[in-house]
């Protein structure tokens, strides 16, 4: 992983996003070529971005799994997660270690902590 200070705008750290925004992406991470990332990306090693998947504002921690035409904003996803299809996170959502979000979930300024599954619909709120 490259840290933002250390990149160049010529750097092959760097990549292009949607609408022509900055991203950084792994180089061990696989992206679906149909994802829309950007702006303001990070994408850590190991991660697997499947197809449909848009991502702004957010950044997405190490062997975690974004499953296809989720939406991620404004979040922070944390160390080996897997993200169902069809998932909307949005609102400054954080989920902490190997927390697993079911398919069609709606989450909203919503704080999880480690080795949760969440489902569902929810809003302003701490899992524990």
């Amino acid at each position: 992983m490259y840290i933002k200070s250390q990149i160049e705008k010529s750097s092959p750290a760097l990549s292009t996003g949607a609408a022509g925004s900055s991203i950084i992406v792994h180089e061990t991470a696989e992206v679906d070529p149909s994802a829309q990332l950007g702006p303001n990306v990070v994408i850590g090693e190991g991660c697997k971005i499947g197809p449909g998947v848009r991502i702004r504002n957010s950044t997405i921690l190490g062997n975690t799994k974004v499953n296809g035409f989720s939406l991620i904003s404004d979040s922070i996803i944390g160390w080996s997660n897997t993200i169902g299809s069809w998932v909307r996170m949005t609102g400054v959502s954080c989920t902490g270690e190997d927390v697993q979000i079911k398919d069609e979930s709606s989450l909203n300024a919503v704080k999880i902590c480690p080795h949760k599954a969440v489902t569902g619909v929810h809003e302003n709120t701490i899992l524990m």
